[in-house]
């Protein structure tokens, strides 16, 4: 994208679904995905996120496991029965999933979902800002 009056390449954040029951947790890495310009919807139960993933569009989903509703599991295979992320098969069109939990997640389940990656809490922060910033990126190649 262009600023068309500076005639400068700006650089816009990606669109990020943060799934993330604890609040503190929440806050806290919303407000680093904010400050490095990513627009960020929050989610702090399956639900919501369901319904964010059929009402908007996004470049990265951070997704806690345990949630107080259902599972992040739960999320994702409802996700892919409805269309809102594309199958795992369709590495082009992939939405980037970015497993965030707790408790130990099983292979099985990772081997399940394929998600871009699984960081057991608590993690580096500055590995989601990576991980952000490649989304924005690919958004960026994407739209030109």
């Amino acid at each position: 994208m262009y600023n068309t009056t500076e005639g400068k390449a700006m650089t816009t954040g990606a669109r990020i679904l943060l799934v993330e029951d604890d609040e503190v947790l929440c806050d806290l890495v919303s407000r680093n995905l904010k400050a490095r310009h990513h627009e960020v919807a929050i989610a702090m139960d399956a639900l919501s996120a369901i319904h964010f993933l059929r009402t908007s569009a996004f470049d990265l989903i951070l997704l806690d496991i345990n949630l107080p509703d259902q599972t992040g599991w739960d999320v994702l295979r409802t996700a892919q029965q409805e269309g809102c992320i594309h199958d795992i098969g369709d590495e082009a069109h992939k939405l980037p999933v970015v497993v965030l939990s707790a408790v130990r997640v099983s292979p099985h389940r990772l081997a399940e979902f394929h998600p871009l990656a699984y960081l057991p809490k608590p993690f580096p922060m500055e590995t989601v800002l990576r991980f952000a910033a490649e989304a924005s990126q690919r958004n960026q190649t994407d739209t030109v």
